[in-house]
């Protein structure tokens, strides 16, 4: 059991939330104080600072398992771990599909959570990084995470790429295929666009090794690879993006600004302790 101290909204979760039974408690990024253990010895001792993914997370106390918790080391701030589970894991697991050293990788939506998380990677990972928006202003600060490119749409993408992190659909997921190299990947993550994506008759056949599109969707035993991107976190060679962060009271404006996209990574929100608790140093 956690008692939360700050939670992230991620643009999905919010066109989502229409969709449960009246009364869900919605959301999955957390990070907050064990209140309780896990009766079977596993995880984190009471009083320790955490991050969790997890059901039922925008709320002041949750349960979660205790193999998709990681404890937060002391340098990284409780606000910042809040951004990691959901978009980190899914940028780290996405790269995970295909070798990307010397390869050319393609992340469309790159000025959201994933994307902002997705690009820091493949840089670390020695990949030759190219980061798609949808304007010039959502690409400000990209270069300076890691993008060797930064293009608007696919203009300027003349070159076969290796792995492509998708996180738009539609019909850019088909241009996007026409510029996979042969054995490349696609890893379809999201979709923020309001179309579907049609594939002409004989388009996805080509020469040569074979192409491949994955959907993705494994949300399971987050912990490990959690305290994987706290570590890069504490050596600051991953920097969560957090482009809004205030009070969870204010909960609807940052769902607002999340589907205007007028966000450049992350929403996070601060929660206020239950009646009797103490807050948290450090975040």
């Amino acid at each position: 059991m956690i008692d939360v101290r700050h939670i992230s909204l991620n643009r999905g979760e919010i066109t989502a939330a229409p969709r449960p039974a009246p009364g869900t408690v919605h959301g999955y990024d957390a990070s907050g104080i064990v209140s309780q253990a896990a009766a079977d010895g596993s995880g984190p001792a009471v009083g320790t600072r955490v991050v969790a993914f997890g059901a039922g997370a925008w709320a002041q106390r949750m349960a979660v398992d205790a193999d998709s918790v990681a404890e937060v080391p002391a340098e990284v701030d409780l606000a910042d771990a809040a951004a990691l589970p959901m978009a980190g894991v899914t940028a780290l697991r996405a790269l995970r599909a295909a070798p990307i050293l010397g390869r050319r990788v393609l992340i469309t939506g790159a000025a959201g959570g994933v994307g902002r998380f997705a690009v820091q990677l493949a840089a670390l990972g020695g990949a030759h990084v190219i980061a798609s928006v949808g304007s010039a202003a959502r690409g400000k600060g990209l270069a300076e995470l890691g993008a060797h490119e930064v293009v608007i749409g696919l203009e300027g993408v003349d070159r076969p790429v290796d792995l492509i992190l998708d996180n738009v659909g539609g019909s850019q997921l088909v241009a996007a295929w026409a510029l996979l190299a042969p054995g490349g990947n696609i890893q379809n993550i999201g979709w923020a666009s309001d179309e579907p994506a049609v594939f002409a008759p004989y388009s996805l056949f080509s020469l040569g090794a074979s192409k491949s599109i994955n959907s993705f969707g494994d949300a399971t035993r987050f912990g490990e690879d959690l305290s994987t991107l706290l570590r890069y976190v504490a050596d600051g060679r991953l920097r969560p993006e957090v482009g809004w962060r205030g009070p969870w009271e204010r909960i609807a404006d940052a769902a607002q600004e999340l589907l205007d996209r007028r966000i450049p990574g992350k929403a996070v929100l601060d929660v206020s302790p239950l009646r009797g608790e103490r807050p948290a140093e450090n975040g």
